[in-house]
């Protein structure tokens, strides 16, 4: 019998210290309801659960991108409908102007009702705003630029190269005239990206006073407004304006920049790219509509049918980018949630299997107490022997 060393109260505080561990280490899972509680509970679930957090947290914001994105169509939607429906209402009044049986008076009536419903649709495209950002005018729109002043790109289609491309003009438009004189310009060559070539032998030219389209045979377009002749001369001597103020070869650079991106992923590069067209009296064709006499009313009554047509391709498009946004959101809805299953399968604690080992780790630590308590005894019965 041995009083220094008592091993049995050893042996019995080894084993009730690794069980009041075990209960501890319970306790908290059950009271986090994780199993992983610190990274040794499971240092490579720890790792992975961290990742999966990360991108479901990044999926919610792009939910919240989206979602965003979609009520600014939305709102340019709205704002077209209005525009469509003014539009609507122009298209009677040129059918009406149309009619021999109206009188000067009666014409000069019509006049002022479509000239304050295309001041409105200017004000309406100058104003409609989303997040203190213009939406239908040509913020959001594609952009290129010309070399010389007085050369603009107003507009160029999705599918066009980006790049420089060359133009010669041959002579110049003038919407002022009695029939409108048409520019006349040609298409030169491109150093653009690969493709544009092909675009350049295939492209065809049309005018419309100083407005010139080129487009290809499938498809693709560029729209450009030239300086007509009469600002041109107005111009060509004035010293505030280089000798060559614009000169007959123009170079287009097409930047591709303008539209707005919604984020809709977590990683670099996972964008969804958006453009609004610009929407005006002038990219309509509605600045000379004039229903002052039977024949200019019935002359605007083609150019409100196809500013129609334009407003509706443009709504078509914004429908396009809203139904896709919508698709790209349940995407990500479905994804957030086969990810949080994930994240739970590694994190989540099973409570019912966790109770049962708490229960046994409850046992063995009152069983524990109780031997060392003694084993404790043990050495008091030395004393006897000194009795």
């Amino acid at each position: 019998m041995k009083i220094n060393y008592n091993l049995q109260a050893m042996g019995a505080q080894r084993a009730l210290k690794r069980n009041e561990a075990k209960l501890s280490a319970s306790t908290q899972r059950l009271s986090s309801g994780y199993k992983i509680n610190q990274a040794k509970d499971n240092p490579a679930g720890m790792a992975i659960s961290k990742k999966m957090r990360l991108q479901i947290r990044g999926l919610t914001q792009a939910g919240d991108n989206i979602v965003n994105g979609i009520s600014v169509c939305e709102t340019a939607d709205g704002t077209l409908a209005e525009v469509h429906d003014m539009l609507q209402r122009m298209k009677e009044l040129t059918i009406k102007a149309s009619n021999g049986t109206n009188t000067t008076a009666d014409r000069t009536s019509i006049e002022c009702e479509v000239k304050l419903l295309k001041e409105e649709i200017t004000r309406i495209a100058t104003q409609t705003d989303f997040n203190d950002m213009t939406l239908i005018d040509g913020t959001f729109d594609l952009r290129g630029y010309g070399d010389e002043i007085g050369v603009k790109v107003t507009e160029y289609s999705d599918e066009m190269p980006l790049g420089k491309y060359t133009i010669e003009i041959d002579a110049f438009g003038d919407e002022t005239t009695d029939p409108p004189t048409d520019a006349v310009v040609r298409l030169t060559g491109s150093d653009a990206q690969a493709g544009s070539q092909q675009f350049v032998d295939e492209a065809k030219i049309t005018a419309d006073g100083n407005k010139v389209t080129i487009t290809d045979n499938k498809g693709k377009t560029i729209t450009l407004e030239l300086p007509d002749q009469q600002t041109y001369e107005k111009f060509r001597d004035d010293p505030n304006y280089p000798d060559s103020w614009l000169d007959t070869t123009v170079e287009l650079d097409l930047m591709g920049i303008g539209g707005y991106t919604v984020q809709v992923g977590v990683n670099e590069g996972q964008l969804l790219d958006m453009r609004l067209p610009t929407v005006s009296l002038k990219t309509l064709g509605l600045e000379d509509v004039d229903v002052s006499t039977e024949l200019k009313a019935k002359e605007s009554m083609t150019a409100v049918s196809e500013a129609i047509d334009k407003v509706s391709l443009v709504r078509a498009r914004i429908g396009a980018y809203q139904n896709r946004l919508e698709h790209a959101g349940a995407s990500v809805d479905a994804t957030t949630e086969n990810m949080t299953a994930a994240v739970s399968r590694i994190t989540d604690l099973d409570m019912s299997e966790e109770m049962v080992d708490y229960t046994i780790m409850q046992v063995l630590v009152q069983a524990g107490t109780s031997m060392l308590s003694q084993a404790n005894s043990q050495p008091e019965q030395a004393l006897q022997l000194l009795q």
